[in-house]
């Protein structure tokens, strides 16, 4: 049986959960996310008659005319590719119902759910060609930048930092601070209550396990999603794919411990101090830390271990969590052997941003004969990139306790 990743995977948000959560936005705050962010998307409908062909189109490259600088982040953000070979092979398994349900953040907007039903002959496709501001290629092109800042041709933006012209393309825009608030980013970053769970959790759960963090509470030290992911409101969402944002993430320490007649243990201590969830905060991540001995005899690997939420590949049974919330921290340990005292002990922390999609997507290929033949080019794509994302993010030695 071949599984699908992703469709188990990605957030179906109830405003009404939030709403009682603890992000003391303005009420107004809370009205126009319930609108911005109706499900499913309306259509834009048609332009108005004074729009330009370049004002009226939902193109990123259009957009790009003139905020280039923002343009250019989102270009290298993974939110321009929401909609990679990971998500796309699957969508051939998918009828139209479960794939609209990944559709949802992974490529929000009405007119791109409906150039992906075209390409995949789903049974409620459109009849008429998409009309002349619907770009052929936004089908595959991920969170645009329409999907969060156009609604009926209208765009929409948070509140200027400057001074804003009069007039402009596409009549302006209407101020929100909603862009600034973190349930913006809750709507394809949390599960509602009643979500899916595995062993009694959320399986997505990243803007509540924030809002239970320091880093949500209302004062100086407050941050929000924006202020860490969007610094200086650069569109460029880095995460765990980043090591220089991982490495910021955590503190890592290692310690030797003697338990006599030759016998160790090496201990890492791993601390959340800069994420504000769990770290990592989803199924699909893992750091992996591997101990390694060196001695005159060379190099000898101790062991492994893995900081995550680690579950099967069918998504029905937790294997083990070992995610560290923010500002909390976690011991690793690990018992070993040496004789001497010319020898030392390296931490080797590196990050697998894709684990979980790895194992499904291996799984998935031991099976491609099951496979529309189309799919099997597309999943081995999908696995040389989440197998190339893979980066060793820091090492940490502890010399012999005798020296």
């Amino acid at each position: 049986m071949i599984r699908i990743a992703h469709a188990c995977l990605l957030p179906i948000l109830l405003l009404s959960f939030l709403a009682g959560c603890g992000d003391k936005a303005a009420p107004d705050v809370e009205t126009f996310l319930a609108r911005h962010w109706a499900d499913p998307l309306p259509p834009q409908g048609k332009p108005p008659a004074a729009f330009s062909p370049l004002e009226a189109s939902l193109a990123p490259q259009a957009c790009a005319q003139c905020h280039a600088a923002q343009h250019a982040d989102w270009q290298g953000s993974l939110h321009s590719r929401t909609m990679g070979p990971g998500l796309r092979w699957q969508l051939m398994l998918m009828n139209q119902e479960q794939g609209n349900r990944c559709l949802r953040c992974h490529a929000p907007l009405a007119e791109q759910k409906a150039l992906v039903a075209l390409e995949l002959g789903w049974p409620n496709a459109p009849k008429q060609p998409p009309p002349d501001f619907v770009p052929a290629d936004l089908g595959h092109g991920g969170l645009v930048c329409a999907a969060c800042h156009v609604r009926g041709h209208e765009r929409f933006g948070p509140p200027p930092r400057g001074k804003v012209a009069a007039g402009g393309p596409h009549g302006g825009f209407t101020v929100s601070e909603a862009f600034t608030d973190s349930r913006f980013c809750a709507h394809c970053h949390q599960f509602p209550e009643d979500g899916p769970r595995l062993a009694g959790k959320l399986q997505e759960d990243t803007w509540a396990q924030w809002a239970a963090s320091d880093y949500a509470q209302e004062g100086p030290g407050r941050q929000t999603c924006q202020s860490c992911h969007m610094p200086e409101r650069r569109h460029l969402w880095r995460g765990i794919h980043d090591p220089e944002m991982t490495r910021r993430a955590i503190d890592v320490q290692l310690k030797l411990a003697d338990l006599g007649d030759g016998r160790y243990e090496a201990v890492a201590t791993v601390r959340n101090t800069g994420a504000g969830h769990h770290f990592p905060t989803y199924m699909v991540p893992k750091v992996e830390l591997a101990f390694v001995r060196h001695d005159a005899g060379g190099a000898h690997e101790l062991g492994r271990q893995l900081i995550g939420w680690q579950v099967d590949t069918g998504i029905t049974r937790e294997i083990a969590d070992t995610r560290i919330p923010a500002g909390a921290m976690r011991e690793f340990r690990q018992p070993f052997a040496a004789l001497g005292t010319d020898w030392r002990v390296e931490l080797v922390v590196r990050v697998l941003p894709g684990e979980h999609y790895e194992r499904i997507f291996r799984d998935s290929l031991a099976r491609a004969d099951q496979l529309p033949a189309a799919a099997v080019p597309v999943l081995r794509e999908a696995l040389s990139n989440v197998e190339a994302a893979r980066y060793e993010l820091l090492r940490v030695e502890a010399r012999s306790i005798a020296n």
